[in-house]
């Protein structure tokens, strides 16, 4: 059996954070992962630039049944905490839109970073590992795998969520604190499409491809960002923001002119005497195609001097007001986030440490706190594992 200090499940942003962590503590560190590389979800995140945190990180920025858990982990360490380490390393971002932050080259420059800092305290990264089975014993753990058997004072849970099963996402994190009675918030899939009703879709699939910028919002959340049309249904940032708010059943407004107030606009150029149509009007604001999925030719085709006050409020209403019923999400296959997880009541704030059950932690995505898209997803992983890392 091979003995060691700690034994950090998972190879990804979180379980490399903490083990090296750990390891500048003098702890000797083993984290296993039974995939055949560290990182992959890191290597493909920001369409491979790694989105890896964000300028502004509140609270707000993250959803939780206990909205007060991640204010600690947050606050102990930042993301200009994070951000030297990046700086420290000679990595080149760049910020975008929202403050999002990215690497100017590659996501694998993180990476190599974590990896770096691992090697520099003594952290051993063993891939291909399989758990059979965990038992918790007097001091510690003990661990059945496809590699032999392993023991440790202290278990870290990095395993993430469900999100993207193709990258290897497993429910083995779940799986472990259902095993020791840790209970966990009913998981569904965030920071993802949404698909349309067969009718909608039927409508709407003609505009895939089209993206324009709009606010999305329901009864508990707002978003302007850009939306994108696809052949199975609604994508772009701003949908996926909204998805992690949505629930089946819900209508959401869509607002496709937000920067407009539409009516005095349409009527300022009635009373200027504009002789266009209704639809040459309209096409400086939005695609013909969109602007034909959502008004009848009729209407369109109508001389702006002929349109009636109620005509030009049905116009705004439309879309301005637009009122649409997702059928689904498209599940964990495209999800970048799981909402839901280990239930942060059951866990400590401070370390991240389990409650009932001495010696356990759990961190990153597999616990009940979910960043929005733009890199909080990526700084709560940072956060929870440099806590988990100074007492593991």
């Amino acid at each position: 059996m091979t003995n060691t200090d700690v034994i950090i499940i998972g190879a990804g942003a979180s379980g490399l954070m903490c083990a090296f962590e750990a390891g500048k503590r003098g702890r000797r560190v083993l984290v296993i992962d039974h995939a055949n590389k560290a990182g992959k979800k890191i290597l493909m995140s920001g369409g491979g630039r790694c989105n890896f945190t964000n300028l502004t990180v509140e609270p707000e920025n993250f959803i939780s049944n206990n909205v007060h858990f991640c204010k600690s982990a947050l606050s102990r360490f930042s993301q200009w905490d994070f951000l030297a380490l990046v700086e420290r390393h000679h990595i080149n971002f760049h910020e975008r839109e929202y403050g999002q932050l990215f690497c100017n080259d590659s996501a694998k420059d993180i990476l190599t970073m974590l990896l770096a800092e691992c090697a520099a305290a003594n952290v051993t990264v063993q891939l291909n590992t399989r758990i059979e089975s965990i038992r918790s014993v007097s001091d510690g753990f003990t661990l059945e795998t496809n590699q032999g058997a392993l023991s440790c004072a202290s278990l870290v849970v990095a395993t993430g969520g469900l999100s993207i099963p193709k990258m290897g996402a497993t429910p083995l994190g779940y799986q472990i604190a259902q095993q020791f009675g840790i209970p966990i918030v009913p998981t569904r899939a965030g920071l993802v499409p949404l698909t349309l009703q067969p009718e909608d879709k039927e409508r709407f699939s003609p505009l895939s491809g089209i993206a324009v910028p709009c606010a999305i919002s329901n009864q508990r959340q707002s978003f302007a960002e850009a939306l994108l049309f696809t052949h199975r249904g609604l994508s772009g940032p701003v949908v996926l923001q909204i998805s992690s708010y949505w629930f089946a059943g819900e209508d959401l407004e869509i607002n496709l002119l937000p920067q407009l107030d539409l009516v005095d606009t349409l009527k300022d150029k009635r009373a200027d005497k504009v002789k266009n149509i209704l639809k040459t009007v309209l096409d400086s604001y939005l695609p013909k195609r969109l602007l034909s999925c959502l008004l009848p030719d009729e209407l369109l085709s109508c001389s702006l001097q002929d349109l009636s006050d109620r005509q030009i409020q049905l116009v705004a209403h439309q879309l301005q007001q637009w009122q649409i019923k997702p059928n689904a999400t498209e599940g964990y296959r495209t999800a970048e986030v799981t909402l839901g997880g280990v239930d942060c009541d059951a866990l400590s704030s401070k370390t991240m440490a389990s409650k009932q059950v001495p010696g356990l932690y759990f961190i990153g995505e597999v616990v009940d706190v979910s960043g929005w898209l733009g890199g909080y997803n990526f700084q709560w992983a940072w956060s929870s594992a440099w806590c988990a890392g100074q007492y593991v």
